[in-house]
């Protein structure tokens, strides 16, 4: 990798097909955004890792470590080390699928990556210690979720 990729991120808005019609005639009435966060990381892992354009531990630091450095929150998250949060996404790097709207868990009628057959899914994902996704199960509690105060970026946030 050259170095010049730091982050992946999504402009991610779960806007139905209906409401991006809107924009049909006068591309300024499109909502902006789509859905996709659901998928990026088996995407980027896809066309990454498995085709040897990444490290696994560079796309920890794209998906995870960098992102917590840029918005001041390494090394609380981002990072295993004692006293950070046991934030974890437990990585299936064999697991294969089919990308669908038809069975995609986001609230909305397409998938950008629809079609797509793609290698690696997170299996589990804990967040503060507690499961909070399992093997296509959401188990997030509404309300558990916190403010995190952090630090302002600085040019020096990745090395």
């Amino acid at each position: 990798m050259s170095g010049q990729l730091q982050t992946t991120a999504t402009d991610h808005c779960c806007f139905c097909a209906g409401q991006k019609e809107a924009g049909r005639d006068d591309f300024t009435r499109i909502p902006n955004g789509t859905p996709g966060v659901e998928d990026r990381m088996s995407v980027l892992w896809h066309y990454g890792v498995e085709t040897g354009r990444l490290s696994p531990e560079q796309f920890v630091a794209l998906t995870s470590t960098n992102a917590a450095r840029i918005f001041g929150l390494y090394p609380r998250k981002g990072t295993i080390v004692p006293g950070a949060d046991a934030d974890l996404v437990l990585w299936d790097r064999h697991m294969e699928r089919k990308i669908s709207a038809r069975t995609h868990h986001q609230n909305v009628d397409y998938n950008l990556y629809e079609g797509m057959n793609l290698r690696g899914a997170a299996r589990t994902t804990i967040a503060n210690s507690r499961i909070v996704w399992h093997e296509g199960d959401l188990r997030a509690v509404k309300g558990k979720g916190r403010y995190l105060p952090r630090k302002i970026f600085t040019r020096s946030a990745l090395g």
